[in-house]
């Protein structure tokens, strides 16, 4: 029987290292997040065979004192923390000591540097754990540190290591992150002598066009909130810009990368309404609170974080991201996007300079037979309609040019509307365009307990299941939430005696069908409050004007003004685009004009 031993420190540290050293990457992550807390304004990071043969990251921060410099290497010495109170509130990035000796029990380590008290910098070296004495070096004031041949001496641990562009691809991710967090700090990483990225400190949004792409720059929207001590700001897509992975996602706490359950799920909340099929949203978001708030010390990688309140964080993640995606067209600042997910780009910026003169038109199609609502409940058929429009008198002031959705100018194989813009030439689906516009009005009314019916004259009867008729009687409190009376006429008959008034009366039985299945399937509970956005969205359907349905220009201007007030509305309910622009510039280039 083997006896029990203590472990020696090298083996201590090799076997910590599996932990917080998994990979080239992790240790970048590491080595940057101490340059960030010594105060860097530049850092350049070098990169050999995706980091495994070379780690180096040099900085301009404080740099360490001669007399300090072997502690830097030696397992939880930091100058970080020095209490438990302190671990309860950490605002730095790196904070338990382990990442610098972990390195240097698992591959060759040299660190150099120099504070701004020192006349010359400092070298120290390790190898398997033994340090050399500190010596004399040359460098600028700051810290290099330099990790060669990573598991050098553990090759069971070195043959689990990816190839060379797959540990690239990581330590690039890992940049990518802390980049994105400090945008005032200038980087640059080199990869086999080869630049990729040269960073210059800049803003954030010029930091998130540089690494993530100007058309996500273009596509988002600035996500902005103030709440006592929580602060959430940064940038999220708009939805038609989602993406099939989750590669485009970044969540800081207090400046720390993390992935978190409680803010994954807020997310998914803000974007379920709007985002189509399994797509995924790209986002930058920073979130700032109070450290105490926060628990980073839950694992080794500091990837993970355990908030105090988790439930009042969640429900300020979610509801202001939902307002930042929600914000109607009118209200936005994007007087004219390309495209529901591109930015405003005026004509006049992105046209190309012509070899004639080109006078613009004044727009004026239909602009006088703009005054309308969309809907309403006319009185003698109780019949849903898009109303005619009411004469526009000398005091009514008629719609202007700020409607940037334009004025509509025809019908198109009875399924889009052209309209005209200053920008060029709108084509909007006209069924996805009305079925959001109603989907949101059935929400508002629903969630205010002031669902509109329409009682009908004659009532719609319908052979149906003895289940549903069963549910009919049994759920007449739900059923009347939502706008519904449904009588049994005989054990195997229902009738629809109302109906909510935005719904059109053809199409009450499958309405009706569609709610049956859903409270018998679901039950009223569940119905009304976890499937809620599915069933209104279903009904929302039901009423959305259908393809080859002939619309006169005032009902065109009517979904198009609509459109422009109602939130969410460059998306259907799946997620679709509901509108495109075709610039002027683009049609220009078409036709070769000015060539």
């Amino acid at each position: 029987m083997s006896s029990i031993q203590l472990l020696p420190d090298l083996l201590i540290n090799q076997i910590a290292a599996g932990e917080v050293i998994e990979r080239p990457a992790s240790a970048l992550k590491e080595l940057l997040e101490n340059s960030l807390d010594a105060g860097a304004t530049e850092i350049t990071v070098q990169l050999e065979s995706g980091g495994i043969k070379l780690l180096r990251v040099r900085d301009n921060g404080g740099g360490i004192a001669a007399d300090e410099l072997p502690f830097a290497l030696m397992r939880h010495a930091t100058s970080k923390i020095a209490s438990l109170d302190d671990l309860q509130r950490v605002a730095s990035m790196g904070f338990r000591g382990e990442a610098l000796a972990s390195m240097a029990a698992v591959a060759q380590v040299t660190l150099t540097s120099r504070n701004a008290l020192a006349e010359h910098a400092w070298q120290i070296q390790a190898v398997d754990g033994t340090q050399t004495a500190a010596a004399p070096a040359a460098h600028a004031h700051g810290t290099s540190i330099e990790m060669r041949e990573l598991y050098f001496n553990t090759p069971a641990r070195r043959k689990f290591l990816k190839s060379e562009s797959t540990e690239f691809a990581y330590c690039e991710e890992a940049f990518k992150r802390i980049a994105l967090s400090r945008p005032e700090v200038t980087f640059t990483l080199q990869h086999n002598a080869r630049m990729v990225w040269q960073l210059p400190a800049q803003s954030l949004q010029q930091r998130i066009g540089a690494l993530l792409g100007n058309e996500f720059a273009q596509s988002a929207v600035s996500v902005e909130r103030q709440a006592a001590n929580l602060h959430l700001h940064g940038m999220a897509s708009q939805p038609a810009y989602s993406r099939a992975t989750r590669d485009a996602q970044y969540f800081f706490v207090n400046g720390r990368f993390v992935r978190d359950k409680v803010l994954a799920h807020a997310i998914r909340q803000a974007y379920q309404d709007i985002l189509h099929g399994q797509r995924h949203p790209a986002f930058v978001l920073f979130l700032d609170m109070p450290p105490e708030g926060v628990d980073v010390n839950v694992h080794p990688a500091k990837i993970e974080v355990r908030f105090r309140e988790s439930q009042a964080i969640h429900q300020f993640v979610f509801h202001t991201l939902q307002q930042a995606l929600s914000v109607p067209m009118a209200e936005s600042n994007a007087a004219a996007p390309a495209t529901p997910q591109a930015a405003e780009r005026s004509y006049t910026e992105s046209a190309p300079a012509p070899h004639f003169q080109q006078q613009r038109m004044p727009l004026g199609v239909a602009q006088r037979e703009a005054a309308y609502r969309l809907w309403d409940v006319q009185t003698e058929n109780r019949k849903q309609t898009i109303e005619t429009p009411e004469p526009i008198t000398e005091n009514s002031e008629p719609e202007t040019e700020n409607s940037f959705l334009g004025y509509a100018l025809a019908q198109l194989s009875g399924i889009y509307i052209l309209a005209q813009n200053e920008h060029g030439l709108i084509v909007v689906d006209m069924h996805a365009a009305h079925e959001r516009i109603v989907y949101e009005k059935l929400k508002t009314a629903f969630d205010a307990q002031q669902m509109p019916t329409q009682q009908l004259l004659i009532p719609v009867s319908f052979a149906a299941a003895a289940l549903d008729v069963a549910t009919a009687e049994e759920e007449q409190d739900a059923l009347a939430q939502l706008g519904f009376d449904l009588a049994p006429l005989s054990p195997t008959t229902l009738a629809v005696r109302s109906m909510p008034a935005m719904l059109k009366q053809s199409h009450a039985e499958a309405a009706a069908r569609d709610v049956l299945h859903e409270l018998r399937e679901y039950g009223a509970t569940r119905a009304l409050t976890e499937r809620r956005n599915e069933l209104l969205a279903t009904l929302a359907c039901h009423s959305a004007v259908r393809a080859n349905q002939q619309l006169t220009i005032p009902e065109m201007n009517g979904i198009l003004r609509e459109m422009e007030r109602t939130e969410r509305s460059g998306q259907c309910n799946h997620g679709r685009p509901t509108w495109f622009l075709i610039s002027l510039s683009e049609l220009d280039a078409m036709f070769m004009r000015g060539k």
